[in-house]
């Protein structure tokens, strides 16, 4: 009956639908925004090289580097002894357009429909390839931070007394520490990277699930229910498990689009701030802190508002559909 409340929330159902078709273009972004050939065919042979790399030497060029499909050479040999499909867009996130006359960044054209950066990169490549990662690091941050999260507030819920005491005490030490210098400290003494980025925010994310949980682990295990379980022997982890974590899932499961909204935004000032991903990624953050820093070219900071906001409000809209599908109320 839940999904059923979800569907005829139009609001909610038409921002999943959309989230997921930007996701899934974003997961095959080397197929839409990349400067190698999907397929090639050359002296009878079929190539892919999105797939694997080839060599200059092996399209009649002079070098055993990897081969540079925009090389005039390399592409008159290859349309003379067969062809090749390029991407729609023949760009990828890293990919530096020196064929342009004009001064970086440049406007909206039909080369760059949305532009270039002050580096010469096309913006909407580094976008699509941009809300992959910020999408699969809000994934795992958020999976990981509710995997502990539940854990920890179930157990909390559950024992009670002491643990419940220590647990709490602990948390809220934990909660106070300046979360940003330590960011700043991690950052001036190692490289950030995809996953020490993620374990860092993991270890101050985790406990925002632990107070839900926490109230529905205490209101439920005073239940008739589980006395009974306790009564016949049944093991604390399947009275956990089976009896009580169903309805604690309830309220963790609205709260996750939030969390994942959450992780975007914080993925995203990082990288604004310089502490996030290095430039060797394709990052938002990076567009936002390109923005500000070339107000002569509002097509930067306006594509990446743009892209930013639809992305949280398709999040946010999805997590009301989801609380309104659970509510009981309704």
């Amino acid at each position: 009956m839940s999904v059923f409340r979800y569907i005829k929330n139009k609001r909610a159902k038409v921002s999943l639908v959309m989230l997921l078709i930007v996701f899934f273009l974003s997961l095959i972004a080397e197929v839409i925004c990349n400067d190698k050939p999907i397929i090639v065919k050359y002296d009878g042979e079929y190539f892919f090289p999105i797939a694997k790399v080839y060599t200059d030497a092996r399209f009649g060029g002079y070098f055993p580097t990897e081969a540079n499909y925009s090389d005039p050479l390399i592409k008159a040999n290859i349309e003379e002894k067969g062809w090749m499909i390029m991407p729609l867009i023949p760009f990828s996130y890293n990919t530096v357009d020196y064929e342009l006359d004009e001064p970086f960044p440049l406007k909206p054209s039909s080369r760059h429909i949305l532009g270039t950066d002050e580096e010469g990169r096309d913006i909407f490549a580094r976008i699509l390839y941009g809300i992959r990662i910020s999408f699969l690091f809000s994934f795992l941050l958020t999976f990981i931070s509710s995997v502990i999260g539940v854990l920890v507030g179930a157990l909390q819920g559950y024992f009670g007394g002491k643990v419940d005491i220590f647990l709490q005490r602990f948390i809220e030490i934990w909660d106070a520490m300046p979360q940003m210098f330590v960011l700043i400290i991690v950052a001036s003494v190692f490289k950030p990277t995809f996953f020490s980025l993620l374990f860092i925010l993991l270890l101050f994310s985790w406990s925002e699930l632990t107070g839900v949980v926490r109230a529905e682990f205490l209101r439920a295990r005073n239940f008739e229910y589980v006395k009974a379980a306790r009564v016949v022997g049944v093991s604390h982890f399947r009275i956990i498990v089976r009896h009580i974590l169903p309805n604690a899932m309830v309220s963790v499961v609205t709260f996750v689009p939030f969390i994942m909204a959450g992780g975007i935004v914080a993925l995203t000032a990082l990288d604004f701030l310089g502490l996030g991903l290095g430039f060797e990624y394709p990052s938002l953050g990076d567009l936002v802190r390109q923005g500000k820093d070339n107000l002569q070219a509002p097509w930067i900071g306006l594509s990446i508002f743009v892209v930013l906001s639809m992305l949280l409000v398709f999040l946010i809209f999805i997590g009301e559909g989801v609380r309104d599908a659970w509510d009981k109320r309704r």
